[in-house]
């Protein structure tokens, strides 16, 4: 799944380049892309026991060859919430939706942002209530993911309401204003990609 996901991200180089350059430093999709690149040949290159060392190679991959703020914040969305988890197997519904809400609070604590600072966690915390939420309905993995997905979106696209108050965006001020968050974009890419994926390979857990 998460090979596809990189594979997503790779392929909305041009996109995020193109977004970032309106209110950023125009090198987010040069850094995503160099990030999920070297995922996708860590994933390929390695065999893994269980659930956990897939999400800790994404984040430590994503750290190591991104760099910066955006490299600590993708990385700390994979890594922080396997963090104490026992080791899984496979994975379902319920945990990937735990795993995430873990990953939610770290993110909020290490990049101090919340909802309407026009960040990722526009995004990813649209997604979490939206797995959490399927989750506890008893959905499938599939439908579950659609939601989430479906989240990011909704949260990906609220950015462009906010005024940025992070970052170098934080300087164009009410300029800001119409325009979506960078870092918001590539969450909802990597959510609709893991839900692409399940959708066309998977009707059950991730083993």
């Amino acid at each position: 799944m998460f090979e596809y996901v990189a594979g997503a991200v790779v392929d909305s180089e041009a996109e995020l380049t193109v977004i970032d350059k309106k209110i950023g430093d125009g090198d987010h999709g040069t850094n995503m892309a160099l990030g999920f690149r070297e995922v996708r040949k860590e994933l390929r290159a390695k065999e893994f026991d269980s659930v956990n060392e897939v999400f800790h190679c994404v984040g430590m991959t994503l750290l190591d060859t991104m760099g910066g703020a955006s490299g600590v914040l993708f990385g700390t969305l994979f890594i922080s919430g396997i963090v104490g988890l026992t080791p899984l197997k496979a994975i379902d519904l319920a945990a990937l939706a735990k795993i995430f809400q873990k990953s939610l609070t770290a993110l909020k604590k290490r990049g101090k942002a919340r909802v309407g600072d026009k960040t990722m966690v526009d995004a990813v915390e649209p997604a979490v209530a939206a797995l959490l939420e399927a989750a506890a309905a008893g959905q499938p993995l599939a439908q579950g993911l659609a939601a989430g997905a479906a989240g990011a979106r909704a949260g990906m696209e609220y950015t462009k309401q906010c005024v940025a108050r992070f970052g170098r965006a934080k300087s164009f001020g009410q300029a800001s204003l119409g325009l979506e968050d960078a870092g918001a974009v590539s969450v909802s890419i990597i959510f609709r990609a893991m839900a692409q994926w399940v959708q066309q390979n998977h009707a059950g857990d991730i083993g």
